[in-house]
């Protein structure tokens, strides 16, 4: 099968598209053949190489993938041949306690697919191997390259905002990097969840998408302006709610724009991870500073559930080849990448 993968790590001049083994099915694993997949900072952060964290060699990435399954393992009921699905990025044992209790995040064997996974298995493919408990029917109204960029994005914000800051309606959600894949998907579970968006943008492009998505205000300023702008808007109370992936960029000033008993939550670092904390605006503050990271089977199903009733869709804005794939990581690294993009494999 045509596959973009990489033997070792570095720059874009690693990356390879030709022929790689098809993969098989093992146990209760079920292979798709990938229809469109989607595109992820991990990506990138797989190809370049992270300290502690293995990344099995030679690696096809790609953790968001939509396709029809065309052969199942030993034990799997669901789904059957034939079935179209969408696949959860999130890969463990299935058996521990953890796991069992709903959990799988913390389980031992917890990898996120398509990046900690391998060798050779990611969804910048014809075919690719999962588990059977990773599928989901695809959504009816989607096409395949909407389909196959949502479930990271909702999946990731759904666990931000309901399960750790426990959103309300009425709350004012400040929102960093609003223009990128999990950002758009942000600003749409804060207006689902009936809360206020305010979307930081850095550019009036950028900012077109936020609006047209239903933020409620959209801060054009540049960064150092973002914490007054945001007291403005809430008349000097401050955001109840940080929502952060930049890292270290933004800690500060989302810090900074916080209330009195506000709640930062971030998932990535994709601008540096050394933050600083005052730890007198800790306590005085009574700030809650929480990591996430991916989510749950369950948070997966209820996210997907608010697709399905069309409360949520995926902010797609390119679809492109999978040779392009070089390219479009490029754009994504250097900030010039609006929503989410698809790899259409099939050149639909």
């Amino acid at each position: 099968m045509k596959a973009v993968y990489f033997e070792a790590h570095g720059g874009l001049d690693v990356l390879r598209y030709g022929d790689v083994p098809d993969p098989s099915p093992a146990a209760g694993e079920v292979v798709i053949r990938v229809e469109a997949a989607g595109l992820n900072h991990n990506d990138i952060w797989a190809r370049q190489g992270l300290p502690r964290i293995a990344i099995p060699l030679p690696h096809i990435s790609g953790s968001d993938a939509a396709g029809v399954v065309v052969e199942v393992g030993p034990g799997v009921v669901y789904p059957r041949v034939g079935d179209e699905v969408v696949a959860y990025p999130i890969q463990s044992c299935r058996t521990c306690s953890r796991c069992l209790s709903g959990e799988e995040l913390f389980c031992r064997d917890m990898q996120v697919w398509g990046f900690q996974t391998g060798p050779l298995i990611g969804s910048f493919a014809q075919y690719a191997r999962v588990q059977a408990a990773q599928c989901l029917p695809k959504p009816a109204h989607l096409t395949w390259s909407e389909a196959a960029v949502t479930s990271s994005a909702m999946l990731t914000v759904w666990r931000m905002l309901v399960t750790r800051t426990q959103t309300k309606p009425g709350e004012h959600v400040l929102i960093f990097g609003a223009s990128g894949g999990t950002g758009t998907a942000a600003i749409q579970l804060t207006k689902a969840l009936g809360a206020v968006a305010i979307a930081v943008a850095s550019s009036e492009r950028k900012a077109e998408l936020c609006e047209a998505l239903g933020a409620d205000h959209v801060i054009r300023s540049d960064l150092h302006d973002v914490a007054r702008e945001a007291r403005r808007i809430t008349q000097r109370k401050g955001v109840d709610v940080v929502f952060d992936h930049v890292g270290a960029t933004t800690w500060q000033i989302g810090i900074d724009a916080l209330s009195w008993g506000g709640r930062l939550v971030i998932c990535g670092a994709t601008e540096g991870f050394d933050a600083k904390v005052d730890l007198r605006h800790l306590w005085n503050k009574q700030l809650s500073l929480l990591g996430s990271h991916a989510g749950t089977h369950r948070e997966w199903v209820q996210a997907m559930r608010l697709v399905n009733e069309r409360a949520l869709r995926p902010a797609l804005t390119e679809v492109i080849g999978l040779q392009d794939l070089p390219d479009a990581q490029h754009r994504m690294a250097t900030r010039r990448t609006l929503g989410k993009i698809a790899v259409d494999m099939v050149g639909r």
